[in-house]
């Protein structure tokens, strides 16, 4: 199997959405104090993101980050949260 090297564009959206996850992680813990379990449906955003964000900054996982299925599964995980995060 040969080794794949990530774009610095792939790597840099990786980590946008990774901020994306984080930020509306934390906006959505923010507009729903009082509710029961509100934390932890921020946890559920937020976490994946910050997890991804810290993947990124691993030098061997650039190569699991650069094949196409890795790719396809993270964006469809991702928006998947993002979705959930505005309608909840």
């Amino acid at each position: 199997m040969t080794e794949a090297k990530i774009s610095k564009y792939a790597l840099n959206n990786y980590r946008m959405a990774s901020y994306l996850l984080l930020a509306i992680g934390l906006i959505n813990l923010r507009y729903q104090t009082g509710k029961d379990g509100s934390f932890n449906n921020s946890l559920a955003i937020f976490a994946p993101g910050i997890l991804m964000l810290l993947i990124t900054f691993v030098k061997g996982a650039h190569s699991l980050l650069a094949r196409r299925e890795v790719m396809a599964l993270l964006a469809v995980a991702g928006s998947t949260l993002v979705i959930w995060a505005i309608t909840n």
